[in-house]
């Protein structure tokens, strides 16, 4: 099962995260952390610093019992207090900048991880993207790289200013009486053992709390963007039935996790307890010997109380652990993706200007993972500038797969795909991005002006330029229409357009990069005759300039066509009699010298 599938039914609608080493995590993510690590070290020498404040604050408590209560002189109180207030003020101003730097340092750190994340999945197939349950992905960018902060900077915050703690309190304890410093750390072994006890369970808690949250999500997501057919078709009380089936998943989930974390409190707090009152006991027989004042016995507890916080907080960092480490394994499942194309070393750059645009096809192969059988066998054609081209066939025959070769958004498994003699492996990806472009099948338009959907291809393209593109769709009198002009802000998918105008505008965009190859995916599928065929003539004023590629199934566009190139879906079977899987036939026709209209069957 693909990674991210979601389960087709019981336990969730996304699998579980991965186990991973913590180890490994921490050398993952420390190049995101590398740019900071001054202000990290400068956090944890904070972390040192602040038990020391502490230490020498309680310390002064002892001298206020021991110097100026019972004996009444309130004259020793004067430079105590000046000593209190000048503690006060470090610890504020130290406490000030170590919130503030972990605050930035942290945002940084998460600012880096979703760009790599987001760049990760961009490079991403998108045959693997469309796998992918939109919900859970964003709780990964969200909520999980948090647990990748959590893990990196506050683990190591709380582990640093747990052991100083430990190192000037224990230094305290042990130095006021030695006997009750050993009598009060008797408890620290069972705070160990009931830490790790708590973090096994805690751990699996964590992992499927993540995934179900994922989940959640995902149903939201899925529900609210087919709202429509929900309607048309009276599935409303199901889809509610199906997210309260997931939302009660997620409150059992989280009862569990909580009814963990509550009594994991409850019985460090009974163990501490019986700490403290084996000291008072010991304290009291310290003090009929001599050995104690009070000021130093309630200094003694004030430091053991404080000890014992570091103490929970190391039983806790355990727990914080797993319960981060279950973001952070989702994290990197994101990060592990395989791109779907890669560029190779030293790619060839190719001059623009000098570009053709012709496009060969040679004996390609492709299977997509998973599947039994190849989408394309043996496939060979070619596509001349100056001419319009269709890719015909019927729904599974591989024209969408071919439009995926062409663009290189995958690459063959078998053969090549050429741009004027060139294997499109061999060129450098930016180049080929801007002299193939595909126009999509549901054009899409960003919920942004006009001017910014135009230039979302080429973002240095000046106005002059967008009109241009614009008049070559054929759309800029409806532009020019606009009370806004280039700065008329369309809705949200392009709501305040027809579908006609919608198809332009995605032309206009594709247009403005000056590509030489222009591929289209079903363009006319949702248009009335009259505006299909207004775009039909706008394709045929390009196709002096450039090769034209169409896949569709419009008679009409089949007919203004320079050349049509079919593709066969017919089945036979394997030959194995144990097997009746049935394969499709792709037989090679390729497609010869120039130049009458040519109807190629492939």
């Amino acid at each position: 099962m693909d990674r991210f599938a979601p389960l087709a039914e019981g336990p969730g609608l996304v699998e579980e995260a991965r186990v991973s080493r913590l180890r490994p995590m921490l050398r993952r993510f420390w190049p995101d952390l590398r740019p900071f690590r001054w202000g990290f070290v400068l956090l944890l020498v904070l972390s040192v610093a602040m038990p020391g404040v502490e230490a020498f604050e309680i310390w002064l408590f002892q001298r206020v019992v021991d110097h100026v209560l019972l004996p009444k002189d309130i004259s020793a109180m004067y430079s105590i207090a000046l000593l209190y207030v000048g503690l006060s003020l470090l610890g504020g101003v130290i406490s000030w900048v170590d919130s503030y730097l972990a605050a930035w340092i942290g945002e940084q750190l998460q600012l880096n991880i979703r760009a790599r994340m987001l760049a990760r999945l961009q490079s991403v197939s998108t045959t693997t993207l469309d796998k992918l349950r939109a919900g859970d992905v964003l709780t990964r960018l969200t909520s999980d790289v948090a647990a990748v902060e959590g893990l990196t900077i506050g683990v190591g915050i709380t582990l640093v200013g747990s052991i100083a703690k430990l190192g000037f309190f224990g230094f305290a304890l042990f130095r006021l009486d030695w006997r009750l410093a050993l009598l009060s750390l008797t408890v620290v072994p069972a705070f160990w053992v009931i830490g790790q006890r708590f973090a096994r369970r805690l751990k699996a808690v964590s992992r499927e709390r993540r995934r179900r949250a994922g989940g959640l999500t995902s149903v939201a997501e899925e529900s609210l963007a087919v709202t429509s057919l929900v309607q048309i078709h009276g599935r409303e009380a199901e889809e509610a039935a199906r997210f309260d089936r997931e939302a009660r998943a997620v409150l059992a989930n989280e009862l569990g996790a909580a009814r963990l974390s509550a009594t994991f409190p409850l019985i460090v707090d009974f163990m501490e307890l019986l700490g403290v009152l084996a000291v008072m006991a010991g304290g009291t027989w310290a003090m009929r010997n001599d050995r104690l004042t009070l000021g130093g016995l309630l200094v003694f507890l004030t430091y053991l109380s404080q000890m014992y916080k570091p103490v929970r907080s190391l039983g806790d960092l355990g727990n914080n652990i797993v319960m981060a480490m279950a973001g952070v394994e989702r994290v990197e499942e994101v990060l592990d993706l395989r791109p779907g194309v890669l560029e190779c070393p030293g790619p060839i750059v190719l001059n623009p200007a000098k570009v053709r645009g012709e496009v060969e096809v040679v004996d390609v192969k492709f299977t997509y993972p998973g599947a039994l059988v190849p989408a394309l066998r043996g496939i060979s054609c070619r596509f001349r500038p100056g001419r319009l081209s269709v890719l015909n066939g019927p729904s599974g025959s591989g024209k969408s797969t071919m439009i995926r070769m062409l663009a290189r958004l995958d690459d063959p498994d078998e053969g090549t795909v050429r741009l004027d003699g060139t294997d499109l492996q061999e060129l450098q990806i930016r180049t080929l991005r801007d002299t193939v472009t595909v126009l999509l099948q549901e054009a899409p338009v960003l919920d942004a002006t006009v001017r910014e959907n135009i230039t979302f291809a080429k973002p240095d393209a000046d106005d002059e330029a967008v009109w241009a593109a614009l008049r070559a769709a054929g759309v800029d009198d409806v532009v020019a229409a606009l009370p806004e002009g280039l700065d008329a802000r369309l809705q949200q998918r392009g709501r305040s357009l027809s579908g006609g105008q919608r198809q332009r505008i995605a032309l206009a965009r594709a247009l403005v990069t000056g590509a030489k190859v222009l591929i289209l995916d079903e363009p006319t599928t949702g248009l009335d005759r009259a505006a299909a065929d207004r775009f039909l003539a706008t394709l045929r004023e390009l196709v002096p300039t450039r090769t034209i590629i169409i896949a569709t199934h419009d008679t009409e566009v089949l007919a203004a066509a320079d050349d049509v190139i079919t593709l066969r879906n017919e089945l036979r079977p394997t030959g194995d009699p144990e097997r009746l899987q049935l394969l499709p036939v792709q037989d090679l026709l390729p497609l010869d010298e120039p130049v009458p209209p040519a109807r190629i069957e492939i």
